[in-house]
């Protein structure tokens, strides 16, 4: 079986929500404060609320962190636009 550069097509977004939003969202549906999300995720509880209100980029070590304490894949938090389906179930 030959896989042709025309078999595959783009991603289609399913959510308008930030990184940061998702971080939100999955934490209160979990009923955790910023500092319970900290101390779970080995993060500072400062870093939670840069990131949750879009301040700073996530990058791949945060959002490992944060889908470990989370219990989810490091993508529904990275790319969140391509992940709705996931999120609601995570959620």
């Amino acid at each position: 079986m030959s896989i042709k550069p025309k078999d595959f097509v783009p991603a289609k977004p399913h959510a308008r929500v930030s990184t940061g939003e998702v971080i939100q969202i999955l934490r209160e549906k979990k009923g955790w404060t910023q500092e319970e999300l900290a101390k779970r995720s080995g993060m500072h509880a400062n870093n939670i609320s840069l990131l949750e209100n879009d301040r700073v980029d996530i990058g791949k070590r945060r959002a490992e962190q944060l889908a470990k304490a989370f219990g989810v894949h490091p993508a529904i938090i990275m790319f969140p636009e391509y992940e709705a389906a996931e999120i609601k179930k995570a959620a």
